[in-house]
């Protein structure tokens, strides 16, 4: 077996990444208790968004921080009620994102100086929420019309699994790179 160098640990991460994102999904999907958790909305369902959002700082590229932020930790908001319970928590323990601390936020209001924004779905007015967010954030949400609003990443379930669709147009008017590998494994990109 020949030795790993530089150009192979890139790839090797996404795709551990990858499949341990989908093997959340798949160990989610099975048995009743988690039919139900997925209809109800219960803990089983956001320990698997809650792993998809980490996944997701992994496959984008965010502008290089003002130097007064380039050593503050990075910022994951949850505009109004939180719905992860301490999955959120759980799951970024112990992360780091480009050699940064990861820091979540609970928020009433923008602005805030967030990297990623979560929009849960009993957020009202998100058109005007998702236009104060700025180009430099990545915004993930849960309600029907969330792409149409100018959201990037929007959850839902379809066939008792958590999914995500993308807005294309969104990410490409924002400043930031998402890979193409995550526009690979979305369900739909609009």
């Amino acid at each position: 077996m020949e030795p790993l160098n530089a150009s192979m640990i890139a790839p090797r991460r996404l795709f551990l990444a990858l499949a341990g994102a989908f093997l959340c999904l798949t160990s989610w999907s099975f048995g009743q208790s988690t039919l139900k958790a997925a209809q109800t909305g219960g803990p089983a369902e956001y320990d698997v968004k809650a792993a998809f959002l980490l996944n997701f700082t992994h496959f984008v590229e965010w502008p290089q921080p003002p130097p007064e932020r380039g050593a503050a930790p990075f910022s994951i908001c949850i505009l109004g009620d939180d719905p992860f319970g301490d999955s959120l928590n759980r799951i970024i323990s112990g992360e780091a994102i480009e050699g940064r601390p990861i820091l979540i936020k609970r928020i009433r209001k923008l602005p805030d100086a967030c990297e990623l924004l979560f929009i849960p779905a009993s957020q009202p007015s998100q058109a005007a929420v998702l236009t104060q967010a700025g180009p430099g954030v990545l915004t993930v949400g849960e309600a029907p019309e969330f792409l149409r609003e100018g959201g990037m990443i929007r959850f839902l379930i379809d066939e008792h699994r958590v999914r995500f669709d993308i807005n294309r147009q969104a990410v490409e008017h924002s400043s930031l790179k998402m890979s193409a590998r995550l526009f690979n494994v979305a369900r739909v990109v609009k």
